[in-house]
């Protein structure tokens, strides 16, 4: 069976970025392309309604090509029990409240019984202390939470 991938925006946003001359950010930005060429064909992937809203966001020519890059990718509803979940997180000090959006991609993800969120959000979502938390919650409220990791963590082997 096909592994459920969950693509968070800041993957869209590396996708579609001009090369940066930072390099840490450039080395995400060539392991994005080349999970993306390499790795997505081995998963299911799909996004949420706050995955395109946040990828319209800002310069119009760019949010464009970030929405280009989305195209035709399914949606997860986000349902109730998502809104509940994101909330629970948040009250329960897995994310701060500043990272509103962030618990809401999680608990989309987990929700839907999504096996990865990939993500390069490392400070709310692919956080190794933040971790621990988030599944905490997830689990106290009867679901599985995916893996949150970059795509260097789901190269394969």
């Amino acid at each position: 069976m096909t592994a459920h991938v969950y693509l968070e925006t800041s993957i869209v946003s590396y996708l579609s970025a001009r090369p940066s001359r930072d390099l840490v950010v450039a080395g995400h930005q060539q392991l994005t392309n080349e999970w993306w060429q390499n790795q997505r064909p081995r998963f299911a992937i799909f996004i949420s309604q706050l995955v395109l809203e946040e990828a319209g966001r800002g310069d119009p020519d760019v949010a464009q090509a970030r929405l280009q890059i989305l195209e035709g990718i399914p949606l997860l509803d986000i349902r109730t029990e998502a809104l509940v979940l994101a909330q629970a997180l948040l009250e329960q000090g897995s994310l701060p409240e500043k990272a509103s959006a962030d618990a809401l991609h999680i608990a989309t993800a987990t929700i839907h019984g999504v096996e990865f969120l990939l993500t390069w959000n490392c400070k709310h979502i692919a956080n190794a202390e933040l971790r621990p938390h988030i599944e905490r919650v997830c689990r106290s409220y009867g679901f599985e939470p995916p893996v949150l990791c970059t795509p260097e963590e789901l190269m394969g082997e």
